[in-house]
Formats: C-alpha cells, sequence, structure tokens
C-alpha cells in the first residue's frame, strides 16, 4: 500500500512537471542532454556515440547524413564509380576550414593516413580496411602510404581504390574517423589542439567553450560551405547520466531535448507514451555483453553458452527497460533490407545448467567468482542486477557488479582489464558487417580476445561477394558462429530509440534506423528572440 501511494504520488508530481514543458525557447540556443562526458573530440580517436555527435557538428566529411539518416553529399559535391565497383572519385566543392584556409584533397588523403598511422592506434581503423593496402599500412606491415589506395589527383579530386565491390562505402565516408582533421594545427597544438580555442573544423559548429563534466557549447561556424542553412546558431551539450537528472532538466524546461533512451527514467516510460513529447522509434542498435575469453573458465565456449542461455531477455524488457525493447539472440538487429540474422540462444535453464556441469562446475560448484563492469547508468545497474540474480539462481554463480564512469569504462573494456563488460554499438551504415565486422581479429573494437579462422574467412569471402544474396548468406553462417556456438558476446536486446522533445518548438528531428540527428538540420519553428548564450 505505501509503495502504491509513493507510485501515485511521484506519478502527480511527474504530470505538473511535464505540464510545464511548453514554455517558448529561451534564446537563440538549443539545449539538449548529449549523455556521458566526451572521451575526446579527435574524430580519429572518439569510440562512442556523445563524442561522435559533438564531432560531428566540428567537422565533416566527404558524405554526411541528413535528418532521415540517408547519406547525402558533405564536402564532396559528387562521386563515381566504377563498374566492378572498386574504384570512386570523389570532387570535392569548394570549402574552407574555420580559420578561412582552403580545404583541399590532400587535406582528406593526410588526415586518412593520420587515422591509418598504427601509433595512433585508432579503434576505428578498421573501417579503411575496405580500401587497397589500408589493413597493411595500418598493422605495419607496409609503410609506403602511396602503396594505399588513397590518391589526391588534384586539389579537389580524392580517387579511393578498394579491395572489392563495398556499395556502403559512401556511407562509411560520413564517419568521424574519415573526417579531415587540421594537421598543421596538430602538429604546433599537440594533444591541445583540440581545446577550444584552438580546435580548427570545417563542419556546421565551432568549439566554443567546453567544460568538463558540464556542458560543451557550440557556435555556428560562419565559413561552412552551407551557413545558410544552419538555424541555430549556438547549441550547449550537457554531460548528464542520470536518468533522473536528465528528465528532470526536460521536464523544468533547462533543457529540449533528450535524446538518449538510457536518460528516461524507465519507472515513467508508460505514462510517457501518452505525452506529446514523446518520440519513439526502432534504430539498429543492440545491448549485449562482452565476453573477456582470455583466461579460464571464461575461455570455455560451454560456459559462454550457459550464460547466455540464463538470460531471461523478456523478462527484463518487460520489467527493466520498458521502452519497446526486442529481445536479441542474435547481434545484428532486424530491419536491414535482404539479411535475416540467425537465431542464437533462447531462455533455456535447464539447458544451461548441463552445460555448465559439462563444463566441469555442476549446480556452479567450484566456478570462481567474476566482476560484471557496467559504465554509469541507472538503467545499466538495473539491468545488471537482473543478470546477477539469474545466474546465482539458474547457475549457481557469484557474480559481483562493478560500475565506472564513461572514459574510464571505456578504458577497461579497450585493456581487456575486465571479465564480462556491459557493451552497446549503433550501427554506421545499413549492412550486417558494421555489427559483424567489429568482431575480427584486427578490429579495434573487438575487444573481447576472442577470434575464430572460420569466422575471419567468411567475413573476407563476403568482402569480395558482388551478388547481395550470396554476400549475405556468408555473413549469416558468421553470424551463427558469433551468436550460437562461440558466444564472446551475450545479445541482450535491441533498442528502441527514445527521445524527448516538443515537436510543436523544435523541428529539423526524424527517427532513423541509424539514429543519425545532425545538429545542423535543428530548427525552432517559432524563431526565438537573439540571445547569447553564456559560457
Amino acid at each position: 500500500m505505501g509503495s502504491r501511494c509513493l507510485r501515485t504520488l511521484v506519478c502527480g508530481l511527474f504530470f505538473v512537471i511535464l505540464a510545464n514543458c511548453s514554455k517558448p525557447p529561451r534564446s537563440d540556443r538549443l539545449v539538449l542532454i548529449n549523455g556521458p562526458e566526451p572521451e575526446s573530440l579527435d574524430p580519429h580517436v572518439i569510440t562512442g556515440q556523445p563524442e561522435g555527435r559533438i564531432c560531428k557538428a566540428v567537422f565533416e566529411g566527404l558524405t554526411t547524413e541528413d535528418k532521415e539518416g540517408r547519406i547525402v553529399p558533405g564536402i564532396a559535391q559528387e562521386w563515381t564509380t566504377s563498374p566492378d565497383g572498386r574504384i570512386y572519385r570523389f570532387t570535392l566543392r569548394p570549402s574552407s576550414w574555420s580559420d578561412g584556409s582552403p580545404l583541399t584533397a590532400q587535406d582528406f588523403a593526410a588526415s586518412w593516413r593520420r587515422a591509418l598511422d598504427p601509433q595512433m592506434a585508432a579503434k576505428y581503423a578498421d573501417l579503411f580496411y575496405f580500401i587497397e593496402n589500408a589493413e597493411a599500412y595500418n598493422r605495419g606491415r607496409l609503410r609506403d602510404f602511396s602503396q594505399v589506395g588513397v590518391h589526391a589527383i588534384d586539389s579537389r579530386t580524392l580517387e579511393v581504390r578498394l579491395i572489392g565491390p563495398t556499395p556502403f562505402f559512401p556511407s562509411l565516408c560520413a564517419q568521424p574517423i574519415f573526417c579531415p582533421v587540421p594537421l598543421a594545427a596538430i602538429q604546433k597544438q599537440g594533444e591541445n589542439w583540440i581545446k577550444p580555442g584552438n580546435l580548427i573544423g570545417n563542419g556546421p559548429y565551432l568549439l566554443e567553450s567546453w567544460m568538463i563534466n558540464d556542458r560543451i557549447i557550440l557556435r555556428k561556424n560562419p565559413r561552412y560551405w552551407r551557413a545558410d542553412t544552419v538555424r541555430i546558431p549556438w547549441i550547449e551539450a550537457l554531460a548528464v547520466t542520470r536518468a533522473s537528472a536528465a528528465f528532470n532538466l526536460f521536464a523544468s524546461g533547462n533543457a529540449d531535448l533528450v535524446l538518449d533512451k538510457g536518460l528516461i527514467p524507465t519507472f515513467f516510460l508508460s505514462e510517457l507514451r501518452n505525452q506529446p513529447y514523446f518520440h519513439s522509434a526502432p534504430f539498429l542498435a543492440t545491448y549485449f555483453y562482452r565476453i573477456n575469453v582470455t583466461a579460464p573458465p571464461l575461455n570455455d565456449p560451454r560456459v559462454r553458452q550457459a550464460l547466455s542461455l540464463a538470460i531471461d531477455r523478456a523478462r527484463l524488457i518487460r520489467t527493466i527497460t520498458r521502452g519497446g525493447e526486442l529481445p536479441a539472440h542474435s547481434l545484428t538487429p532486424p530491419g536491414i533490407p535482404g539479411y535475416t540474422p540467425p537465431d542464437g540462444l533462447a531462455f533455456d535453464p535447464a539447458r544451461a545448467q548441463a552445460l555448465l556441469a559439462q563444463a566441469g562446475f555442476p549446480g556452479g560448484r567450484g566456478f570462481p567468482p567474476f566482476t560484471l563492469l557496467y559504465n554509469s547508468s541507472e538503467q545499466n545497474e538495473q539491468v545488471a542486477t537482473e543478470i546477477q540474480a539469474l545466474w546465482q539462481r539458474i547457475l549457481g554463480i557469484s557474480v559481483s557488479l562493478r560500475n565506472q564512469e564513461w572514459k574510464v569504462y571505456l578504458n577497461s573494456v579497450q585493456s581487456l582489464s575486465y571479465e564480462v563488460a556491459r557493451s552497446s554499438w549503433v550501427g554506421d551504415y545499413e549492412d550486417p558487417f558494421t555489427f559483424l565486422g567489429c568482431f575480427l581479429r584486427n578490429s579495434g573494437n573487438n575487444n573481447t580476445g576472442w577470434s575464430s579462422d572460420r569466422y575471419e574467412k567468411l567475413l573476407a569471402e563476403a568482402t569480395v561477394t558482388l551478388a547481395p544474396e550470396e554476400r549475405f548468406a556468408l555473413l549469416h553462417k558468421a553470424e551463427a558462429i558469433l551468436v550460437k556456438e562461440e558466444l564472446p558476446i551475450l545479445p541482450i536486446y535491441f533498442y528502441s530509440g527514445i527521445m524527448l522533445y516538443d515537436g510543436s518548438r523544435l523541428g529539423g528531428i526524424a527517427a532513423n534506423l541509424l539514429d543519425e540527428h545532425p545538429f545542423r538540420e535543428f530548427y525552432f519553428r517559432h524563431p526565438p528572440k537573439p540571445g547569447r548564450p553564456v559560457p
């Protein structure tokens, strides 16, 4: 009775607050909740979505996405493809860096060379591996960059030679690691080049200020090649990790937009669904757990299969996430045209117990305790607590929980300083390879210590296969190895994208499978009065 009364009281307060969400814009700025503090603003270094949003506002590649998630020309005004699909030639439009110096094809070639430099250790460098000799250069087997298939023909023409037909290559060119960076400024400023006052970009916004663990303020770049289409002069991106804090900022009118479902209290989701500020749609993203397979007993596939079979995904979604997610038994979400992911391992406690016994741990006896790592978030904690209880109850395994702030967590995962870790992946383009390529042996995003020769061979064959049906069949076989046999990852659920914003005030946002929402597309439907935010 007491908890029911408390819920009624809280919900009543919720609706009172929500009723006050319609006050007009404060000024000519947009305030959005962006998630954790960015790890960096170097587009060749970043790995997370929060920093990716900022980098895509400050830099622009040969291509970019529109509000629908479609690939459109960026700095390249057009491009052609050879009949065999292996050669792309990009023609750059006249454009400049934010300091006024011209942006050239040579800038792109030199920037890509930096991203591939083995000393950079860029986690997304494998996205370049579709280019001739890019992997060899990145792995240190080739030192002459002129042999890599990237050539500036002249100041406005860039030619790229691929190892095989790659129809999604224009989508890759929109990723932050493909963006040009100001190499002269980097040489002069060193690691400080990304700081306010130093950072030179070529995107729709400039970095005005960066207050660590507080906010990043962006202002419109007057030298952006289509600056006349950027309608919001100032954007504040707040660093917030607690869902309650994020919702309070939105509900009190101190934030205009909440971009991440994880920053919306699940307790209120049933009430929120009926509000005009609630916007939900599926997108290509998967919530999963990584397993460090380099040490026993987690190096045994039977143990990993048992862990997966003991997760009641349907209950977890029903009682915790509550946002319309779907149980995930594969890594690749549904929705990619022409591709059907394999069916992985569904909830089966009896089989889970049998496999654990076969691995030498009947009833969990003798199984060493291990730690489940997650980045600080209310929902991540709730999911981890539920899975901890399932593994204890079904398998008799003792699991402790450990949370870390975003930057520390990323370092732990990348250095394999964990046993089981919460992870997620948002597709960069509409193709299964954007998910499956992460777990190639040399991928900077593998972070499990796992590899499989069969998996490598299937993905290599898919890379040079032109016929879509044959290519997808190869990828399907590879994914079955990942989610049915070996399980270096445990898929848990497919995200349902949720955002909070008042559509009667804020435009330029549309649901799309890639969850891309370019800042340059945003606009206030009713122009606010001019004003300058206080940095």
